[in-house]
């Protein structure tokens, strides 16, 4: 099966901290992965690697065969991307943001502007199309931010708690869609806090800790190698997060005292 991305022992530092301590992974086409891990695993400095957003790392890291360091660009004109915290353009309409993220993908004007409608009408936003960002409750940017990042039709597409301000009618339509694309022979890198989410929409779930590939496999293989039954408990149970319970009840003390 073809690999839309292959890394190989990726290693990155931030002044003295090792952030990535080699990073090794072949992925299919056609495939969701859940890539997840605590805050500070490296999650984010992997998805801003392969983005070119980060420079500095070792290692070799492939898209769709070809060496990111190589200074060929033309590879990120087939990449989508929701950061879990999206920045917009506020003082423009949705349909000005729209139609200029669809041109910088090299959309033409009236493509992308008749994409990006369409887009809105699905997920119940058109009337706001040509209202200002800036307007827009979180769960209504955050479906233009979910358009931007699909109006070109990518192949990969790295989607960072993608769900978040979503009502759950959206929510719902959101998982159809992605696995409608991996459907399609999109790839789907997905990274979410949510382990429900996760478990049930993905076809592997790769677990960073510190900076390490602790688990990669399917759910039912996560489940079987460390006997646990959900998600969280394997999270939990692989990155040594076990006080959550203590620390809930210390927090529950300190909001009683009088």
């Amino acid at each position: 099966m073809d690999k839309s991305i292959f890394i190989k022992d990726l290693k990155m530092n931030f002044e003295r901290k090792e952030v990535l301590k080699g990073i090794n992974l072949e992925i299919d086409k056609g495939t969701i992965i859940g890539y997840i891990g605590p805050n500070g695993a490296g999650k984010s400095t992997t998805v801003k690697i392969i983005l070119g957003l980060v420079e500095g790392y070792t290692g070799i890291v492939k898209i769709f065969g070809e060496d990111i360091s190589n200074g060929n660009d033309e590879y990120k004109k087939r990449i989508g991307y929701v950061p879990e915290v999206a920045e917009t353009y506020e003082s423009l309409t949705a349909r000005e943001y729209l139609t200029f993220i669809g041109q910088l993908y090299g959309l033409e004007y009236d493509i992308a502007d008749k994409k990006a409608y369409e887009l809105m009408d699905i997920l119940g936003i058109k009337e706001s199309y040509n209202s200002k960002i800036g307007s827009f409750s979180k769960g209504m940017k955050q479906k233009v931010v979910i358009i931007s990042s699909l109006i070109h039709n990518p192949d990969i597409l790295f989607l960072d708690e993608p769900l978040s301000g979503l009502d759950a009618n959206s929510v719902m339509i959101i998982k159809e869609i992605m696995i409608g694309l991996k459907d399609e022979g999109k790839t789907i890198f997905y990274s979410s806090h949510i382990m429900e989410v996760v478990e049930k929409i993905s076809d592997r779930i790769v677990l960073l800790n510190n900076g390490n590939i602790v688990a990669d496999g399917n759910f039912d293989d996560l489940k079987e190698s460390v006997h646990q039954n959900s998600l969280e408990q394997v999270f939990n149970q692989l990155t040594g997060f076990s006080e959550y319970k203590e620390l809930a009840s210390k927090f529950i003390s300190v909001i009683k005292e009088v």
